[in-house]
């Protein structure tokens, strides 16, 4: 089984990656993104709420954090295994976890962190492209990876594509300032446990698509 973690800055593909992985291992992919923006979109006290430190460029607090994907992860599609992008993001996170996956007898198996520097990170963001069909939201670049048919458009589902609030060069280097601060020592405290596979980010996505099938043996 397999209970994939993918750690990385922002733009350094990770869920495009844990998509690709997700299809291939046949195991669902879980984005705190994802799960943020649908409460979001419904407009709830909770989503009012996070929209504010998302567009602030700010971290959500951790206990908000945990109770959404304590729910996400005990649904019944995550008994195979599951790739969890974008959490945890810091070591309270990782031991509220650690938690979580006692209680449902199951344990981390794999973290891939993509490594790529913040320029990288900043170029990347700037130019992603997001589908704004909630049940889609397929990622794209329009240098690195635009739609093979119409260039506003999602090839997938045909909806129009957007560029999210957050992706604007201020609030993404925010963004990174607080990725430095907290995840490396969430890197250490998977480290210790030799279950980290450092994988370098700025190479072309079927090369890191292929390194990262390396390193979970696959």
């Amino acid at each position: 089984m397999f209970n994939i973690i993918m750690i990385g800055p922002q733009g350094s593909g990770k869920g495009t990656q844990s998509e690709k992985m997700s299809e291939k291992l046949g195991i669902p992919t879980i984005s705190l993104g994802k799960l943020f923006r649908a409460e979001i979109e419904r407009n709830t006290g909770l989503g009012r709420d996070l929209a504010g430190y998302i567009e602030r460029g700010e971290l959500v607090p951790t206990d908000l954090v945990n109770q959404v994907m304590a729910e996400r992860l005990t649904e019944e599609d995550t008994v195979g295994g599951f790739i969890v992008d974008g959490y945890p993001r810091t070591k309270d996170q990782a031991e509220a976890l650690d938690e979580l996956m006692t209680k449902i007898n199951r344990q981390v198996t794999h973290v891939i962190s993509l490594d790529i520097a913040d320029d990288e990170a900043v170029r990347r963001l700037s130019g992603r492209r997001v589908c704004s069909n909630q049940d889609c939201e397929l990622n794209y670049h329009i240098e690195f990876n635009p739609p093979k048919g119409s260039p506003d458009k999602c090839d997938r589902c045909g909806s129009p594509l957007i560029q999210r609030a957050d992706d604007t060069p201020e609030v993404i280097r925010q963004r990174l300032s607080l990725y430095h601060h907290d995840t490396q020592p969430l890197i250490d405290f998977y480290s210790a446990r030799g279950l980290v596979r450092r994988i370098d980010g700025t190479r072309p996505i079927a090369e890191v698509e292929a390194a990262i099938a390396a390193a979970l043996g696959v």
